[in-house]
């Protein structure tokens, strides 16, 4: 039997579409970064090595952290994120109109050795607001701007899944999905032994953002860029470096 996270009540799809109106849909979305991966290819956790002097992580989540409400880190290290929690409540926070910073709280797998696939239920089972924006903890340059459009069109096109589509395929780690319909889809798959990510999807309404659409957000191409050697790494940096 799958394991369902204790969380509280999300609001409701009305809701979010009145406080979409009013132009504050952050405080209805989930931020989730998926810090769960294996890393076999950097030889150590890439989401905790050293990005211009601190870890990558923290630079994915400032880069993210004013479109949510709550943020979440999956990962099965809990003891060796704590720091997070400290860093993340005693820094600076000039988001939008809050006072301070939106919470974070880290979760471990409810699912392990489910892969992606059980990361990703993982991640929008555990999220409390209706929609949550999932991102990949290896991506340097994620991109704020595409994921709240994709959570603006969810709504607006009644969608269940809001994708972008790359020159390699659909990038499910840097999406935005609907809880209470992807969660149950994501729970079937996965009962039926389902191991690919998007394996799911004939289930639920997903609408894509082609390259055009990633292009006029994202128009450096920039935002899926994960780093997955040592090498990719050193290249990320000296790029954030030049643009910084």
């Amino acid at each position: 039997m799958l394991k369902k996270p204790l969380s509280a009540p999300r609001p409701s799809d009305h809701t979010y579409k009145v406080l979409l109106h009013s132009s504050i849909i952050y405080r209805m979305l989930s931020l989730v970064i998926q810090a769960g991966g294996k890393s076999e290819r950097m030889g150590e956790d890439k989401a905790l090595k050293p990005f211009l002097g601190r870890p990558l992580i923290q630079r994915v989540i400032e880069r993210l952290d004013a479109l949510a409400d709550e943020i979440i880190i999956t990962t099965n290290r809990l003891d060796a994120y704590a720091f997070l929690l400290d860093w993340h409540r005693s820094r600076p926070w000039a988001g939008r109109g809050a006072q301070e910073p939106p919470p974070l709280r880290l979760v471990s797998d409810l699912e392990p050795g489910r892969g992606a696939l059980g990361g990703l239920y993982t991640a929008l089972a555990s999220a409390t607001r209706p929609i949550a924006a999932v991102v990949a903890c290896d991506m340097p340059f994620a991109s704020a701007a595409l994921l709240e459009a994709a959570a603006q069109l969810l709504v607006q096109e009644e969608a269940d899944v809001v994708i972008p589509r790359s020159a390699e395929g659909y990038e499910p780690f840097h999406a935005v999905y609907r809880c209470s319909r992807c969660v149950p889809a994501i729970r079937n798959a996965l009962q039926a032994n389902q191991w690919k990510v998007i394996s799911w999807f004939p289930a639920v309404r997903v609408r894509e953002l082609t390259p055009a659409e990633v292009a006029g957000l994202d128009p450096d191409g920039r935002a899926f860029w994960n780093v997955n050697t040592s090498e990719e790494f050193a290249a990320a940096e000296r790029l954030a470096t030049k643009l910084s």
